[in-house]
């Protein structure tokens, strides 16, 4: 659908959750907007589609939104109103071993160390601060505050987030369950669990787990954009979808160009008006691994040994804090695992309209190496099935994408990063560059989760930069 012939305030690159908050934002500033987005449906990395059999519907990419239910930007929307409805399973996380029990993670802090046994004091002593200061770390971890507003609570948090999560993991806790269940939170990082600051993913999904939980949008992540594109339209904003933005030129008039796009594809869209400072600082830019993801049609639930996973939204599928940080390495330093970590998710145990009656979807993938081939179908179904014996002969069908081809579904995850780019120390402050929403040109802001707070379903990069552009660029306008 080409754009609309008229001028605007703003056009917004890419309908992800971070375009929408960014357009929601203008929008409730009073200023007119228009959402461009290159493929037939909105959504970004939140969409849900028929990927294996009619009638079963699947997460394309997010699945499980802890930093959705906690997002400080979507708290503030009527978005209920819209159709968003979160989904809470019975305990958030299990983390099943191969002695048939299971580390779990539940929304109590105290159920939580009850249930780590030896190691629950221990989990306890490490949680509860960061829990109860919660409300004064969440503006600096899921904002764009380079200072804490309140540094006591800061440091203390940061005297555990800015280490490496198997250090941190070998020295609080004693058990091999306590380690591995901290050491599958920190593996969202993507990073070798070895590397700074890899704890800080684990204490804040921990956090998080305990504060907001580890939800589902009722019918499928699409729920989200759905959403928040509703409520944009509420507030005069418009969306054109089928129009792919190869250059400002392909753009209407517009004062201010918000990109909810990776900074290589920043280069592409508007390279020629940037100095050749901010370009070469763009190009820097280090993508994290990639994923394998697969989407399996179910004839039934998954046969875990543990009876906590079956009561879980998410299962962390990968042994040992060992196993899992020689998974993690190995993504990172150029190879796949044949014995991945599996990060899994299980909507119709509590979501059952997402499939035919009886039957059942999962979502899983592991990290690969950024832009691998490699096809890990049969490496994560040997995991799942190391814990759920039988699982195998429960597949009706399976869709697998391999990392290099993920750019298909969402032109943002470069060589299959989900994650918008690397966490690395120096990229976990500052991301893409020192100017973070700004560029070198006026009027154009990059909004995607290659800004701070980084990835995530939480449109903070989104908000945070059209209140940058509100700032700068709009003063004068209305």
């Amino acid at each position: 659908m080409p754009a609309p012939e008229r001028s605007y305030d703003a056009v917004v690159i890419g309908s992800g959750p971070n375009g929408l908050a960014a357009a929601i934002t203008i929008a409730q500033a009073g200023h007119s907007v228009l959402v461009m987005e290159a493929q037939e449906t909105i959504g970004g990395g939140a969409r849900t589609a028929e990927l294996t059999l009619p009638g079963f519907h699947h997460d394309v990419c997010s699945a499980v939104h802890p930093m959705g239910i906690s997002s400080p930007f979507f708290r503030t929307l009527p978005l209920a109103q819209y159709g968003l409805e979160w989904i809470h399973p019975g305990v958030p996380l299990a983390h099943p071993l191969d002695d048939g029990t299971a580390a779990v993670l539940h929304r109590s802090i105290d159920k939580t160390a009850q249930a780590l046994g030896e190691d629950g004091a221990n989990y306890t002593h490490l949680m509860r601060p960061i829990v109860a200061n919660w409300a004064k770390l969440e503006p600096f971890i899921l904002s764009s505050e380079r200072i804490p507003r309140h540094p006591i609570a800061g440091a203390n948090f940061g005297m555990y987030a800015l280490r490496a999560a198997s250090s941190l993991a070998r020295s609080t806790f004693k058990t091999a369950p306590a380690r591995a269940l901290f050491a599958g939170l920190a593996a969202h990082s993507t990073l070798p669990l070895e590397e700074v600051p890899s704890a800080a993913f684990g204490l804040v999904l921990g956090a998080v787990a305990h504060t907001a939980g580890w939800p589902f949008a009722r019918g499928g992540s699409q729920h989200i954009p759905n959403a928040l594109a509703a409520y944009l339209r509420s507030l005069g904003g418009e969306i054109v979808t089928g129009s792919p933005v190869r250059s400002l030129a392909d753009l209407p008039p517009a004062r201010a160009v918000l990109c909810d796009v990776s900074p290589r594809q920043l280069i592409e869209i508007a390279g020629d008006r940037f100095s050749g400072a901010f370009r070469n600082n763009l190009a820097r830019y280090r993508y994290g691994p990639g994923i394998c993801k697969l989407d399996w049609a179910l004839d039934g639930p998954i046969p875990w040994t543990a009876e906590a996973c079956t009561r879980a939204g998410t299962v962390h599928v990968g042994g040992t804090l060992d196993e899992i940080a020689a998974s993690e390495r190995a993504a990172w330093n150029g190879r796949p695992e044949p014995r991945p970590f599996v990060l899994l998710a299980q909507p119709t145990l509590f979501d059952p309209a997402r499939a035919p009656a009886g039957k059942h979807i999962a979502w899983a993938y592991c990290h690969v190496p950024n832009d691998s081939a490699a096809d890990m179908a049969n490496a994560i179904e040997s995991q799942v099935e190391r814990f759920a014996p039988g699982f195998r002969q429960r597949i009706l069908k399976r869709s697998v994408m391999i990392a290099r081809d993920l750019h298909l579904h969402n032109a943002n995850l470069i060589g299959g990063d989900v994650g918008g780019g690397a966490s690395t120390l120096s990229q976990f402050f500052l991301r893409p560059t020192w100017r973070r929403y700004g560029t070198s040109a006026k009027g154009i802001y990059i909004c995607s989760a290659s800004t701070p707070p980084g990835g995530g379903v939480h449109g903070m990069c989104g908000h945070l930069a059209a209140r940058q552009a509100l700032r700068e660029f709009f003063s004068r306008v209305r």
